[in-house]
């Protein structure tokens, strides 16, 4: 997309008439939650949460991968860290997340872990023929966006004859959070803005029993202020005609179904399983796990790995927040022991934790 393009979709002047035209539609509360860590990001960075009309409650919902990886998966990576002859590849943002008794990996490195941040699935395959006496066990975590990198991997690992490299495979998948947020009736949400990364892969159908079973309205979308502002707009139309839909509003990056070959090629390594999320606990049929015929690759299976329900970090309450049960700041610890620099919880750790984008872009 073209620069002057873009800045289109930052118009002031635009973003001023749609937020002039829902605040006089609007007749009662509004409550989204984006599920996004990227729009996170953006409507903070954006200054768009301090211009919604008051009547528009935002909440952020389960989509940073760092921030709903589950306290026993933390522990598990953690655990494996100090095996010997073993490498833990990994993205950067897993580096500081913490597990119990004060653990990280940043501290493991201290104590002698072998830890190598890499910046895409495929640098492991050359950071396996480097280390042909060790094992590079992989930290895959994320959704639908970075799964299909990560099967390619280890179909370009076989290809090359390259068996020392393994997969922790902790993948997750976002239709079935949702499902999950919505059939809790503590949890009240009147639609959602969905994924754009996320529906580049799978599509807009996967997302269609949002309106059907649940009769509330969604919308994949940019990340531009203008993106999500009519998306929010068309939300409030929906609702006051006593209509739910999910539309796509990002055409130009998702199609309606999606990205066939990395669904293909995703499908063809990996294959669903229940999984445990931050906040959300155990939901059926909401992982992916390495297929019987890619086991040469389970670093689960290789090291016995089990991942059983652990306590949650005391006092933390990035699960509440990930339900949209709470605001960051309503958590005890947010400000004060949590910050930044000395995280508490994984949602202040990631750049695309609402807990750290809360206390970067919050105006008092």
């Amino acid at each position: 997309m073209s620069f002057e393009l873009l800045e289109k979709f930052r118009d002031p002047d635009l973003c001023r008439k749609i937020l002039d035209k829902m605040e006089s539609e609007l007749d009662r509360e509004l409550r989204f939650m984006e599920v996004c860590g990227t729009h996170t990001v953006a409507i903070f960075q954006s200054g768009l949460r301090s211009l919604l009309p008051e009547k528009i409650v935002h909440l952020s919902g389960p989509g940073c991968p760092v921030c709903v990886t589950h306290e026993s998966e933390v522990n598990a990576f953690l655990d494996l860290a100090g095996h010997d002859n073993v490498i833990l590849a990994t993205f950067g943002d897993l580096m500081r997340v913490p597990g119990d008794k004060g653990r990280n990996l940043k501290k493991a490195v201290a104590d002698g872990a072998r830890v190598k941040v890499v910046y895409s699935p495929f640098d492991t395959l050359k950071l396996a023929k480097e280390n042909p006496g060790d094992l590079v066990v992989f930290i895959g975590v994320g959704f639908e966006t970075t799964a299909p990198t990560i099967a390619g991997t280890m179909k370009m690992a076989r290809e090359q004859g390259i068996d020392n490299l393994r997969i922790l495979c902790f993948h997750k998948t976002v239709p079935t959070a949702l499902d999950a947020l919505l059939s809790d009736e503590a949890i009240n949400i009147d639609g959602f803005i969905l994924p754009g990364h996320v529906s580049a892969i799978i599509g807009v159908e996967p997302y269609k029993f949002i309106a059907e079973n649940y009769a509330k309205s969604a919308v994949v979308t940019g990340f531009e202020p203008l993106d999500i502002l009519q998306s929010l707009n068309q939300m409030i139309e929906w609702r006051n005609k006593g209509e739910a839909h999910v539309a796509n509003n990002y055409t130009r990056i998702v199609g309606e179904r999606g990205n066939p070959k990395a669904l293909e090629i995703m499908y063809e390594v990996f294959e669903p399983c229940d999984a445990l999320w931050r906040g959300l606990g155990l939901i059926p049929g909401s992982g992916l796990e390495i297929r019987p015929e890619w086991e040469s690759f389970d670093a689960k299976k290789q090291f016995g790995i089990e991942i059983k329900e652990s306590p949650a970090l005391p006092g933390c309450k990035c699960g509440d927040i990930l339900k949209g049960v709470k605001q960051p700041d309503q958590c005890p610890l947010f400000g004060k022991a949590c910050t930044p620099a000395n995280p508490v919880g994984p949602c202040m750790v990631s750049t695309e934790g609402s807990c750290a984008a809360y206390y970067k872009y919050k105006l008092d």
